[in-house]
């Protein structure tokens, strides 16, 4: 099945650097290039892509504002660029949704090898077997990739399926910080808790969990977190 991209980048020299790389390595791959805000929400429910890379500074609305409206109906994988090394923007991007973050200028390989991992994430679970999961009152299918709380679906994207599957599959046991980065993210991510820090955040959200008195996750503090058995 053709992959398609899309790049909502307004310059247009790091678009093709993208957009190359892109085809190079996913040969029969559709990129579609958009240079403002407006025309990325456009172009995202005109193509409906495999992938998105989101330039956070170009024209109205902002790489923010279009990750928080994909987010609002989409869990497709995203990748966020900008010339900002600062956590802070770090943060407010994965908080509003996105997957990933990488600062301008940016090695094309690293960027291949970014937007490898994010389709690995996406494309399919651990190989259990189409095990179905049920900790209290909440289920994981690694089969359909489902996950149910009280019967109610939770809709989640790759990247926080996989943090709560491994978190699923070791309820009880409190995983370290370096190996869920590892498994879910990659051993480059290893150095970097932040990713880890905000996706429990937004796992915590979505299951209506309260950090202080947690019922799902349970921060393991120096250590990593822990799925609470009922």
């Amino acid at each position: 099945m053709t992959m398609k991209l899309l790049v909502a980048e307004d310059a247009r020299d790091v678009a093709e650097v993208v957009a190359f790389g892109v085809r190079l390595t996913w040969p029969d791959s559709e990129v579609t290039v958009a240079t403002s805000g407006q025309e990325a929400l456009r172009q995202f429910d005109e193509q409906k892509p495999d992938l998105v890379v989101l330039d956070v500074s170009m024209p109205p609305p902002d790489g923010f504002e279009v990750c928080r409206r994909i987010r609002e109906t989409s869990s497709v994988p995203i990748l966020m660029l900008t010339v900002h090394d600062s956590t802070a923007d770090k943060v407010r991007a994965l908080e509003l949704g996105a997957d990933d973050y990488l600062t301008k200028p940016f090695d094309h390989l690293e960027l291949l090898a970014r937007l490898k991992a994010l389709l690995r994430r996406a494309g399919g679970a651990l190989p259990t077997g189409g095990r179905q999961y049920t900790v209290g009152d909440l289920t994981l299918d690694a089969g359909t990739r489902e996950v149910r709380l009280r019967g109610e679906a939770v809709k989640l994207t790759s990247t926080e399926y996989r943090l709560l599957e491994e978190l699923v599959r070791h309820a009880g046991s409190a995983l370290p910080h370096q190996y869920l980065l590892e498994r879910v993210w990659g051993p480059e991510y290893v150095g970097d808790p932040s990713y880890l820090k905000v996706f429990v955040r937004r796992l915590r959200q979505k299951l209506g969990d309260d950090a202080e008195r947690p019922r799902y996750i349970q921060t393991e503090w120096g250590v990593g977190y822990r799925l609470v058995l009922p």
